[in-house]
């Protein structure tokens, strides 16, 4: 049994990890295409930071995590200098300087995504608790932060009107960042392994396993296959006749589901049907929103289908972080996670924005999205990860 203590100071680690995240990525843009006068790629570039981030920061902050430092000190100090540059990125009109602040912030955060996860598993093993069954239950604050900000950010801007400049968003998540800051330094102490081996390089000798290689493969496409829902699902739902300011709402039922599943499914799942038929679970609820995408023009139904898309997050992006967990010795627990959040997050979501932009615009006539052609792309490549994946993972 978890103690309150212990299940209090994770889950307040990870509502806030993704408060910060949820309180400007979803809303920035407006921001950026709006009051600044950003082009669509300038504003492509600029979300882009993160991704790109992810490919490197992550592998250096769980060296240091398993090697040197103590994790808490090292997401105390990347959220304080992160709240430092929000604060600047908030002061920033042109596109150069804003993407230069945005990529060093990036650099901040990114390093943090993996270490919110090792610490928890760290502390769940230290106390003898199954990870897949306990974890879950932390998991949970990721999904209500991401929503509960947004819906305070949506009061804020009822109440002071700042909605217009856009800028409050970047400041809120500062605010957030500080406060996450401060709360690390009260988090259970989190030591390096500090082993003999180098931990990346260890983790990387596990991608010579091919079940393990499969699975970062298949990750990497799948994350990547997910872009075309972050990219196109707002513009879409408008065209077939979804009011814009409905669209935020009828998209947060992915949240909603999230949720739900993570804290009454997922563990479930895990322990009745294993690693491979739950991640195949999630891979195969993106094949069936896409299907609805591409074959259903009922509004209902487009709405109904975005809970999709929050089942298969948890099944496959969360459950592939445990499964990663579950393979990996102790002392590279915190370059595991790292390796998953560069793969996914970050080699994934990069090169899904740039080949989802492509194909978005290869399906552009007359400044009108052809959807059913765009959304059958990611329909065909989310089939054959799925075939793949059920013909050669093994679990």
């Amino acid at each position: 049994m978890v103690s309150y203590r212990l299940y209090f100071s994770l889950s307040l680690m990870m509502f806030l990890e993704y408060a910060i995240w949820g309180a400007w990525a979803p809303v920035l843009a407006a921001r950026l295409l709006g009051p600044l006068k950003f082009s669509g790629k300038q504003t492509g570039w600029i979300y882009a930071t993160l991704p790109l981030a992810c490919i490197i920061s992550p592998l250096a902050a769980g060296q240091l995590a398993d090697r040197w430092v103590n994790t808490e000190w090292i997401l105390a100090v990347a959220h304080l200098v992160g709240a430092g540059l929000l604060f600047v990125a908030a002061r920033q009109r042109r596109f150069v300087s804003l993407f230069v602040v945005m990529l060093f912030y990036s650099l901040c955060y990114a390093a943090t995504l993996p270490l919110v996860n090792s610490l928890m598993f760290h502390q769940l093993a230290e106390k003898n608790l199954d990870i897949s069954i306990h974890s879950p239950n932390i998991f949970i604050w990721a999904p209500i932060a991401w929503a509960l900000v947004g819906y305070s950010l949506t009061g804020w801007r009822w109440i002071f009107k700042t909605g217009d400049k856009g800028r409050d968003c970047l400041y809120f998540a500062a605010v957030l960042s500080v406060i996450m800051a401060v709360s690390c330094l009260f988090l259970p102490r989190t030591l390096p392994a500090q082993s003999g081996e180098i931990p990346i390089v260890k983790a990387m000798q596990i991608l010579g396993d091919g079940n393990f290689l499969i699975f970062i493969v298949i990750s990497m496409v799948i994350a990547g296959m997910m872009q075309f829902y972050f990219l196109g699902t707002a513009r879409f739902m408008q065209d077939i006749g979804i009011p814009s300011k409905n669209v935020p709402a009828s998209m947060a039922t992915a949240q909603a589901a999230q949720a739900i599943a993570t804290f009454f499914a997922l563990g479930i799942l895990l322990k009745t049907m294993g690693f491979k038929w739950t991640l195949t679970i999630g891979a195969v609820c993106w094949l069936v929103m896409y299907t609805v995408y591409v074959g259903a023009r009922s509004r209902w139904l487009i709405v109904l289908s975005q809970s999709l898309h929050g089942l298969a997050y948890v099944f496959f992006i969360i459950a592939g972080q445990i499964f990663a967990e579950s393979i990996a010795p102790e002392a590279i627990r915190s370059s595991m996670q790292a390796l998953i959040f560069a793969a996914t997050v970050g080699v994934g979501l990069f090169f899904g924005t740039q080949f989802a932009g492509v194909t978005m615009d290869l399906f552009k006539k007359e400044d009108k999205f052809r959807w059913r052609s765009i959304f059958l792309v990611p329909c065909a490549l989310t089939i054959v990860c799925t075939i793949v994946f059920v013909l050669f993972f093994k679990g």
